[in-house]
């Protein structure tokens, strides 16, 4: 299911620049919950997948994942609940 509430958020890049995501899932995989994001472009189409990390009871960080296995089981359990809700590549 999509999520209907359209949670949108800027985060920083590398380099520094803010970019808008669309918060479209949250997946949890291993006693970890991971963010699902898209771009908030009208054209976007590549997700972003960064673990949640709970810093107190009212503050999360997203934090990036080194490790392509992961973002792909991810990102696979993600695609198996959403099956018709975006085209994937």
């Amino acid at each position: 299911m999509k999520n209907d509430k359209n949670v949108i958020f800027t985060l920083e890049d590398d380099l520094g620049n803010e970019v808008e995501f669309e918060l479209v899932d949250v997946v949890s995989y291993k006693n970890d919950e991971y963010a699902v994001l898209l771009e908030n472009t009208p054209h976007a189409s590549d997700f972003t997948i960064l673990k949640i990390d709970s810093l107190d009871d009212k503050e999360e960080i997203y934090v990036g994942i080194d490790d392509d296995a992961l973002v792909e089981k991810v990102f696979d359990i993600f695609k198996k609940s959403h099956p018709d809700d975006y085209q994937y590549k």
